[in-house]
């Protein structure tokens, strides 16, 4: 019997790997793999090979004199290679001022910065999932994405700095730098009580360990907006410093009051209350539909500002993404632009989305592939602390994008 195989090797224990999904076959994203997993040749009934592109990773420049992980193509599931920071700094010449400088004072920071952009890279792959560009990690398209003031581009500046925000804020609640810690709450008037029964006449004061979002905030700030000085007369300087900043806020600016009650008997005479960072899921949803709204811009005759393209639309807010080209179709392979094209996805011939069928294969329409999976199942849990599962063969069938 044919079978599809990937790179997922056996399963580890204790740990027991989620049942192989229809969407992995051909195509499958490092999102839902985990960092630094790339899937084999997948066969498929027939005797033809549907094969997955790899997703190598080297050092993609973001810009701003900022660089991804170098992830081999190929590792474990659940266990993404974390590199160590100061091969970042080493590697990636174009550093310096407050960048060369967190290098050399706090390696221990970039090297959240570096889990940060992966999370960032991780999410958008989630997020355009389903869209012709579906962010692939691939170095010489992602490159050439990169280098466009396109809407794309945006979401990957934005999602990015985001992501080093969250990361860096999550580390000092979990006591894992020296810089940090939990949020200072002494100076902040006590949280407002919340309607609901139960509540009236309950004492609150603040307590817990609160987010210290605005240490993260000032660290992606200082990494990511190294390169691009305000007031320089440069447009794309002038759109990834809003796009990095419109990322951050997806993080600062909704931040959650969570709260716990104290007290005998399951009452509630005193409550604690904390901020937390909103799910990383969240900003992303949130950054996905800015990317939806995002503002056309040109650079204004001074050289310092930026302008809405069209009549009657509103300069855009801090929380917009801009961008000032148009992106390509992304429907053929190209490496000028940085298309991988569609040929191959898999697409939902119901659907009417961007998942779709008819949008995905940008109208050159799609055949049916069967194709049968190999996944976990009849898992058992023996004490002490191994799982145990069979292989189970499932039989799906694909539609793919001609």
């Amino acid at each position: 019997m044919d079978r599809a195989r990937y790179c997922l090797g056996e399963p580890p224990i204790p740990i027991v790997l989620a049942p192989l999904h229809m969407s992995l076959c051909p195509l499958v994203t490092r999102a839902q793999h985990g960092a630094g997993t790339a899937p084999q040749p997948c066969s498929i009934p027939g005797g033809r090979s549907a094969h997955v592109p790899p997703t190598p990773w080297s050092l993609l420049g973001l810009g701003a004199g900022f660089a991804l992980l170098a992830v081999p193509s190929c590792r474990a599931v659940g266990s993404p290679l974390v590199m160590d920071p100061n091969s970042i700094c080493r590697k990636t010449k174009r550093l310096a001022g407050k960048q060369a400088e967190l290098c050399q004072l706090e390696p221990e920071i970039v090297q959240e910065v570096a889990k940060g952009t992966k999370l960032g890279v991780r999410e958008c792959q989630y997020q355009f999932r389903f869209r012709r560009w579906n962010c692939t990690s691939h170095s010489k398209y992602f490159g050439k994405i990169l280098q466009q003031d396109i809407r794309e581009t945006a979401f990957v500046y934005a999602i990015t700095a985001a992501g080093v925000s969250h990361a860096i804020t999550q580390a000092c609640s979990m006591g894992e730098l020296l810089q940090c810690g939990c949020e200072l709450t002494r100076s902040r008037a006590p949280p407002s009580p919340t309607a609901g029964p139960g509540t009236e006449g309950t004492a609150w004061e603040w307590g817990g360990c609160g987010d210290d979002v605005q240490f993260g905030y000032e660290k992606s700030q200082q990494f990511m907006d190294a390169k691009n000085k305000k007031g320089k007369n440069d447009i794309r300087a002038l759109i990834d410093l809003h796009n990095n900043e419109a990322g951050r806020l997806a993080v600062r600016s909704y931040m959650r009051t969570e709260c716990k009650c104290h007290g005998l008997s399951g009452s509630c005479t005193l409550r604690t209350c904390w901020r937390k960072m909103p799910h990383f899921r969240e900003v992303g949803d949130r950054l996905l539909e800015r990317f939806n709204g995002a503002f056309k811009v040109m650079g204004g005759n001074d050289g310092k500002t930026l302008i809405p393209v069209g009549d009657n639309i509103k300069p855009p807010d801090k929380q917009d993404l801009i961008y000032s080209a148009d992106s390509p179709d992304f429907c053929s392979a190209n490496r000028k632009t940085g298309s991988l094209g569609t040929r191959g996805r898999v697409c939902n011939s119901t659907a009417m989305d961007t998942s779709g069928c008819d949008l995905l294969c940008c109208g050159r329409g799609h055949r049916d592939e069967t194709v049968v999976l190999e996944e976990n199942c009849l898992c058992r849990f023996h004490w002490c602390c191994v799982v145990q599962c069979r292989k189970c063969s499932v039989r799906q069938e694909l539609s793919l994008c001609i």
